[in-house]
């Protein structure tokens, strides 16, 4: 376009179905709106002879992506409104742009924002409002601080690792350490901005080796997530939840001032070595039998307040699990090889916690719901040119009787089941039907549903496949390992059941198959109230009763009798073992289990975690002939709870409803009834 802006009119062949026409008055302007273009159909070699072009119009297509050499010097205006982009990083190709909208893309967040206002430096337009303050802010506030927190973890931690006279193969080890070690100690800026911050700590740690230091420059600066701490003001999200299911800031707080103590029952007492150690929560740990301690406290939060309300000690926490790894995709955490991350759900609240730092990272509200449960799968999703990405989905269910499905990546909560009418006091998924949801009710029903796989635009459809009928309300339920797809548990009001759940039966509705029988005071009996239901091995059953102080492990194999006939059959279970846990006669206080690390695990009515390592016993269990353990096995470790003083004064009585560890082991997530999550770390 020559200078003076003479009228031009060109006809570009955009694909074979389409032709556009260009038309320009003073600028050049290039809109290819609304003709389903996707990433591939972006040519570079045509852009590359649009050097004057000012305005680019990509919105209403299907792209998930920017190719990196479009070549487009003089842009300073794009759109690229309802497309499906996953990453910003390579708009800064375009150093001139000055106004950028990209709403309804909805893997986008507000670290994507706070990315471009960093990369473009001369933005002042982002999706229609005028970030030109808090860019300036980003691009020198927040870099100063983060190079100085770069700057000071080297010096603390790896300045005097590195030798005068180094070797290349030394150069390659430090620098390894200290990029994964930066990132996931160097905390800065409100939840919400965790990925940026990673992101941009990542890039000023490389810069500081390498212009420092002379270390080679890496330039790759893909997206990493999550860690921070709040210490400067969080701006809103641009893009609004569905319904009524909304993100908003991370409102939690922490608790401080705790005196931990843990505390040790075993059968051979060891002398005790007294020793102190401060937390990142500022929790004073005074350790008895130090040497024996196998956890310590790392975080103690108050995320589910009903209004965001510090003053909120009431809302019970019910429900907690950890997210599974994805083996890819755009949001994966490079640096954490295994899971740290946790939904927990009570109240009006989903919340997603990074055990590590204590950071929420995501918190979801339904005003007019209290949740009970939640339960992740990875459903296998088309996003975008029929490619197929792995995203990992939450369920979330609780006194309404709907089941909440969330997209955690995109923040975006796509759909629901209407599943029961009456409360829903459990969820969990198929291992090996990703799309099979079971929801237990207070109806007396347990449903089987297919969520079915959203496609690009997050249309599903949800079918029902089964209906079990229980005689009482169904408290805890767990697949059976070795047959996930034919078995079911359940631990009830009124005992322990099992279900024939086998699709291939024409059945749709049916009744429970055996009704196990537990040992009483002086009688064998099946009335009674089971609260807490897990595996602990492909065959030991973990359950705990109304009896008071008695926790049972019992064989699954040996209780029940596949080949016998007819339904509603009574079944006694063949106990191998009994735990010691509390007397109290407090009920729906569940258990736990890491089958990995053959752990169980259950918190009383004191605010104690009791902790059971099995190991020395599950492989005389697996025998054919295995006899039952004559006495009851003692806990290894008592995790006591702490002492927590908030405006100078304690919480109130405190129950442990639910405490879960991730697969390895790493982590303790503890839920009270006071609206406080403990996370424990395994040392």
């Amino acid at each position: 376009v020559p200078p003076g802006g003479t009228f031009l009119c060109y006809e570009i062949s955009v694909c074979s179905s389409s032709k556009l026409q260009i038309v320009h008055g003073g600028c050049f302007v290039f809109s290819l709106s609304k003709l389903q273009l996707k990433t591939g159909d972006l040519d570079p070699r045509l852009f590359s002879r649009l050097r004057h072009l000012q305005k680019l119009d990509l919105s209403d297509n299907l792209l998930d992506k920017f190719p990196n050499s479009l070549t487009l010097p003089d842009l300073r205006v794009l759109n690229c409104n309802n497309n499906k982009l996953e990453d910003v990083t390579a708009l800064k190709q375009f150093p001139l742009l000055e106004e950028l909208t990209y709403e309804n893309n909805v893997y986008l967040t507000l670290n994507d924002d706070y990315k471009v206002m960093f990369l473009l430096q001369n933005l002042r337009l982002l999706n229609g409002k005028d970030i030109t303050k808090l860019a300036n802010h980003v691009r020198r506030v927040n870099s100063r601080k983060l190079t100085s927190k770069v700057t000071a973890h080297w010096e603390k931690f790896f300045r005097d690792q590195l030798p005068e006279k180094h070797t290349a193969e030394q150069v390659k080890s430090i620098k390894k350490k200290f990029l994964k070690s930066v990132q996931t100690n160097v905390v800065y800026g409100p939840s919400s901005l965790s990925e940026f911050t990673r992101w941009r700590v990542k890039m000023i740690a490389e810069e500081f080796l390498s212009y420092s230091l002379g270390l080679e420059l890496n330039s790759d600066t893909e997206p990493e997530e999550k860690t921070d701490e709040n210490e400067e003001e969080s701006t809103e999200s641009p893009r609004e939840a569905a319904e009524d299911m909304a993100q908003v800031g991370d409102f939690s707080s922490y608790i401080s001032n705790v005196t931990v103590t843990p505390s040790k029952r075993k059968r051979n007492h060891s002398k005790s070595s007294p020793g102190n150690k401060k937390s990142k929560t500022q929790a004073n740990t005074k350790e008895e039998a130090a040497e024996d301690v196998s956890a310590e406290p790392l975080h103690f939060l108050q995320c589910h307040s009903k209004g965001n309300s510090r003053e909120d000690f009431k809302t019970q926490l019910w429900s907690c699990v950890f997210e599974p790894v994805l083996d890819s995709g755009a949001r994966k955490d490079p640096i954490v090889s295994s899971s740290r991350t946790v939904a927990t759900c009570g109240g009006e609240s989903v919340c997603l916690i990074d055990c590590e730092t204590g950071t929420v990272l995501k918190k979801y509200k339904v005003a007019t719901e209290e949740f009970f449960s939640v339960a992740w799968t990875t459903l296998t999703m088309v996003i975008s040119d029929s490619r197929k990405k792995a995203h990992n989905i939450l369920a979330a269910a609780g006194r309404r009787g709907i089941v909440k499905l969330i997209h955690v990546a995109a923040d975006f909560c796509y759909g629901e089941i209407k599943a029961h009418k009456k409360p829903i006091a459990t969820v969990c998924f198929s291992p090996t039907q990703e799309t099979h949801l079971f929801t237990a009710s207070y109806d007396k029903r347990i449903a089987l549903w297919d969520i079915g796989i959203p496609d690009c635009d997050y249309n599903f459809k949800a079918s029902q496949l089964l209906v079990l009928e229980t005689a009482s309300i169904p408290l805890r339920i767990a697949l059976v390992p070795t047959c996930p797809e034919q078995y079911l548990l359940a631990g009830c009001e009124d005992g322990c059941f099992a279900w024939n759940i086998k699709l291939d039966k024409g059945q749709k509705s049916r009744p429970f198959e055996a009704i196990f029988q537990f040992p009483d005071e002086e009688s064998v009996t099946t009335s009674h109230r089971v609260d807490g239901l897990a595996f602990l091995n492909d065959d030991v059953v973990v359950s705990k009763s109304s009896k008071p102080g008695c926790i049972y492990l019992w064989s699954w194999s040996r209780s029940f009798d596949a080949k016998g006939k007819g339904c509603q059959r009574t079944m006694s279970a063949v106990i191998l073992a009994e735990l010691e846990w509390s007397t109290t006669d407090m009920s729906y206080l569940t258990l736990s289990t890491c089958p990995a690390k053959e752990y169980v695990f259950c918190g009383d009515e004191q605010g104690s975690v009791w902790m059971y390592n099995l190991s020395n016993h599950t492989k005389a269990w697996g025998s054919a002939k295995g006899k039952r353990s004559e006495r009851r096995i003692s806990p290894t470790q008592i995790l006591k709870w702490p002492e927590l003083r908030v405006n100078g004064e304690q919480p109130p009585e405190i129950l442990v409803n639910n405490v879960v560890a991730d697969p390895a082991f790493t982590y303790l997530v503890v839920l009270t009834s006071v609206n406080i999550t403990a996370i424990w770390k395994k040392s």
